[in-house]
């Protein structure tokens, strides 16, 4: 039993919070999202026959969407610079979304209608926390083993490093055939991705964050 008394502010609170308001949301096909205004945070479901996530998408056919893929963020501009106070009317959460489906659409063995989304505008200043309390609770896969997802083009001359883990399991997109090429191969890493899934109690046994 947990002596301690409740606090509602406190950091893990306030982040559950934002979790579960974005975990109400509803479903949407990526490939049919409509512009939106506002930052905040987004999780993205597959339900496609990658094999290396066959965990995953039993979890997420039907219609139960209970085990993400990835999950992100978008703050607004300036939040970087300590502009995050500041009202915005951008659509930085969409553009970021927009940004996932361009990827998704430049992998050679990804389909976009196999990709759905739930999205949720939150205060600036609550972003950082509902982001990583959703990490932790659903430990996504392209957030952990296959990293590099939300990735962009280094820009021109910058391409000395290593090609993103993201992109030897789904080449496709152009920037990324430019970096250098890692010794692990798109069969290590699927097999990498199907023990991890195998060990993920959100896939054994989804709980409540």
């Amino acid at each position: 039993m947990n002596d301690q008394p409740f606090n509602p502010l406190d950091k893990r609170n306030l982040g559950i919070s934002v979790a579960k308001a974005m975990l109400e949301q509803p479903v949407i096909p990526l490939g049919k999202l409509e512009k939106f205004l506002g930052a905040g945070v987004c999780a993205i479901y597959y339900v496609g026959d990658c094999s290396c996530y066959d965990l995953l998408t039993r979890m997420n056919r039907e219609g139960c969407f209970s085990a993400p893929i990835y999950v992100g963020k978008a703050i607004p501009p300036g939040g970087r610079k300590g502009g995050m106070l500041k009202e915005t009317n951008t659509p930085a959460l969409f553009n970021r979304l927009m940004d996932h489906r361009a990827s998704i659409e430049a992998a050679e063995n990804l389909d976009l209608q196999d990709f759905f989304c739930r999205h949720l505008v939150v205060d600036d200043i609550w972003i950082p926390l509902g982001e990583t309390l959703l990490i932790t609770w659903a430990a996504p896969v392209w957030n952990n083993i296959v990293d590099g997802f939300g990735n962009h083009d280094p820009g021109k001359g910058r391409h000395a490093g290593l090609r993103p883990r993201w992109d030897v399991l789904h080449p496709g997109r152009d920037w990324a055939a430019r970096c250098q090429k890692p010794k692990v191969t798109a069969d290590d890493i699927a097999r990498e991705v199907a023990g991890f899934l195998a060990t993920n109690p959100v896939l054994k046994a989804p709980t409540d964050i």
